[in-house]
């Protein structure tokens, strides 16, 4: 596979990675296991049963799961043949997703302040109608 080809293999599957470690960590959907595992890691006594449960409530952590995952159904490799190539894809991958998220919530955080800006602004002309 050529450089151009396995860099746009790369970028492409940084989105499905991106995708489920943000939503299994962040969306409505999967609230209620998260918040059941939120639980569970602030009382687990145990460093591996506290770190298991932690993994699913931060979006670095189980990107690199998901990575994990896709590379295995993929067989995707990057520069290298073998083992070196699917630790490049690997961390690659991850870093890339996390790109992705990174953008993808900074433009939350800014539709969020665009709507709160609209809204005081609303309010200010209705206030000013009424007065």
């Amino acid at each position: 596979m050529s450089l151009g080809i396995q860099v746009v293999w790369l970028l492409i599957l940084a989105v499905p990675v991106a995708c489920i470690a943000w939503t299994v960590t962040h969306e409505e959907v999967f609230r209620e296991p998260r918040e059941y595992c939120q639980e569970k890691y602030s009382h687990a006594r145990g460093v591996l049963r506290r770190k298991f449960f932690y993994l699913f409530t931060c979006e670095y952590c189980f990107s690199h799961y998901v990575t994990a995952a896709i590379l295995i159904i993929t067989r995707f490799k990057l520069l290298l043949p073998g083992w070196r190539g699917y630790l490049l894809a690997f961390f690659s991958l991850v870093w890339v997703a996390n790109q992705y998220m990174s953008i993808y919530n900074r433009l939350r955080l800014d539709i969020k302040h665009e709507k709160v800006e609209i809204k005081a602004e609303e309010q200010t002309v209705e206030r000013r109608k009424a007065a």
